[in-house]
């Protein structure tokens, strides 16, 4: 008996992200290597922290075809780019990955609505909510890094953003669970 609930094209997309957002843990491991040759410990951690993330939401991805009882496939990874050159280069490709994992998101979406998979659909609006908080939070430190200076950020405000990404929630606060009396 045929118990495979997805198509073969959103069979194919969902495997697609999953092999995503395992590049997307490596991307982090190796920036995160980069930060500590670097002496950046706290942004390595944090680095690190989002590395196990994205390898947790490529087991979401699996699992979940697997659940619809579908074939999945593991594909090879890329290797990740080129070490970043500054903090604000790091986080300006960490932004930028988050971007083309957004657009990524957003297709399968719309592939499930199309296809009217209410299933995938509803599966996927966790990780619409998820990419809103990554990029969230991706710019949020692109603004600190920006007030200390960006580029040519000193020494000091350097160590102080190193400091405080030790310590970073993960998450970012959304403007949904924001108010006129909690903004």
């Amino acid at each position: 008996m045929n118990t495979n609930r997805l198509s073969e094209t959103l069979r194919t997309s969902l495997n697609d992200q999953m092999t995503k957002e395992a590049h997307a843990s490596q991307i982090y491991i190796s920036y995160a290597s980069w930060a500590a040759s670097e002496g950046y410990d706290g942004i390595a951690n944090f680095l690190f922290r989002h590395a196990q993330e994205e390898r947790n939401h490529m087991i979401k991805f699996l699992e979940y075809i697997i659940e619809r009882g579908a074939k999945v496939k593991v594909d090879a990874i890329p290797a990740p780019p080129a070490d970043p050159v500054s903090v604000q280069d790091c986080f300006e490709k960490v932004f930028e990955q988050e971007i083309g994992n957004t657009e990524s998101i957003y297709k399968i979406v719309k592939q499930s609505f199309d296809e009217a998979d209410w299933a995938t659909w509803h599966f996927l609006q966790w990780f619409v909510k998820e990419q809103t908080e990554e990029e969230t939070l991706a710019l949020n430190l692109l603004d600190k890094i920006k007030v200390a200076g960006g580029e040519k950020a000193s020494g000091s405000a350097l160590y102080s953003i190193d400091r405080d990404l030790a310590q970073e929630p993960d998450e970012a606060k959304l403007a949904e669970e924001k108010t006129a009396m909690n903004p």
